[in-house]
């Protein structure tokens, strides 16, 4: 069997224009379980014309994660394609007037548009494709939508952890890199959160009764920004500081967030350590440090360049020269990682300015790389 060519997915490029500007119109912010459950209705909505078997993880407080699941012949659900997948986007409501969504110069515009509502679009048209061209894949298919990527995953790990070490390739649809490269190592990410304790006292009649939270952590940030190691790949990020009360009054406390990332498991653990063992500078200051790993490093195991091989000579099929590439950005195919699992990320579109106002689609792409993840599925 051959893959699907590109042009017949060129021919329904209108089409998924049109449904990605409903998605992106159900505007659907980490932190808003009312929004997030509206779209995530609106998905299996769409989803159900494939006939799958849906389940709705329920939350409490986070939007609901979704599991559409296709058995094989057998009715076997377990093993073959996991389609990873996430509707939540970084944008507060209203970003629409912002960046409305628009057409221009072969690109377009819309908040969560590259992360990642033109994945999922391209999910759903290469599954309604291969159903209409009798190419269905013969391993069970899995797809997870989750609705908390952006916010670190908290309520969807477990569905990630449980469908992803049982998977026998998993395919993470977020964006690809610039030039269309397939992501096959990712670092980790650890975060801290950094407190001093000092001593209050007046900044003018007992100056020197104090100990001055603030002062002790610039100490602090000056340490744990020289950890930063760009040899080894590993580097920090001071991100945000707090502290004090008022300008009389010597601080007896400062906070400071960290951000880590890590390419490698051994050097994850390293760091981490070095984090970990920072000590008070000034005399009476004392130093406590919470946090840890966020999301795995994921490194270019021998089952991630095999599946790359795999998938690149499907893409030769094609007319696609793919190629591969890192990235310090985290995703959901990190908490995958650990189990050793083929994973490949970065199957979605290109684009540009993820995360900001002005966040774009190369729309060409999309059907070069609906193309590609169909020749996955139907080819693998």
């Amino acid at each position: 069997m051959s893959p699907i060519p590109i042009q017949l997915f060129e021919n329904q490029l209108p089409q998924m224009q049109a449904l990605l500007r409903e998605l992106v119109e159900l505007e659907s912010p980490s932190t808003n379980k009312i929004y997030l459950d509206r779209l995530g209705e609106r998905l299996v909505g769409i989803l159900a014309s494939l006939n799958p078997d849906i389940k709705i993880d329920s939350q409490p407080l986070s939007g609901d994660n979704i599991v559409a699941r296709w058995p094989d012949s057998n009715g076997n659900t377990e093993g073959g394609f996991l389609l990873l997948c996430h509707f939540d986007t970084v944008h507060a409501l209203g970003m629409l007037s912002e960046n409305p969504i628009r057409v221009s110069d072969g690109k377009m515009y819309g908040p969560g548009i590259i992360d990642m509502k033109a994945s999922i679009t391209q999910v759903v048209f290469a599954l309604q494709t291969l159903k209409s061209n009798n190419c269905w894949p013969a391993a069970p298919v899995t797809l997870l939508l989750t609705s908390d990527e952006e916010v670190g995953s908290e309520s969807s790990r477990p569905l990630i952890e449980s469908l992803g070490q049982n998977a026998d390739l998993v395919l993470c649809m977020e964006p690809a890199l610039p030039e269309g490269e397939l992501k096959t190592a990712r670092k980790g990410v650890a975060r801290f959160e950094v407190m001093t304790k000092g001593k209050a006292s007046h900044s003018g009649a007992a100056h020197d009764d104090g100990v001055n939270a603030i002062e002790e952590m610039a100490h602090q940030v000056l340490a744990l920004q020289k950890l930063t190691d760009y040899d080894s790949g590993s580097t920090i990020s001071v991100g945000k500081i707090t502290g004090g009360t008022r300008t009389n009054v010597v601080p007896d406390e400062c906070r400071v967030t960290v951000d880590m990332r890590v390419p490698t498991p051994s050097e994850a653990e390293r760091m981490i350590k070095l984090v970990n063992n920072l000590e008070a500078c000034l005399p009476g200051a004392e130093v406590h440090i919470t946090g840890g790993i966020e999301r795995e490093p994921m490194p270019r195991t021998p089952e991630i360049a095999k599946a790359f091989q795999r998938a690149s000579q499907i893409g030769a099929v094609l007319g696609i020269s793919l190629e591969e590439g890192s990235t310090g950005g985290g995703s959901d195919a990190n908490i995958i990682a650990p189990y050793g699992v083929p994973i490949l990320d970065g199957l979605g579109p290109q684009g540009d300015g993820a995360h900001t106002n002005h966040e774009s689609l190369t729309i060409a792409s999309m059907a070069t790389r609906t193309a590609l993840l169909a020749g996955i599925l139907s080819e693998w």
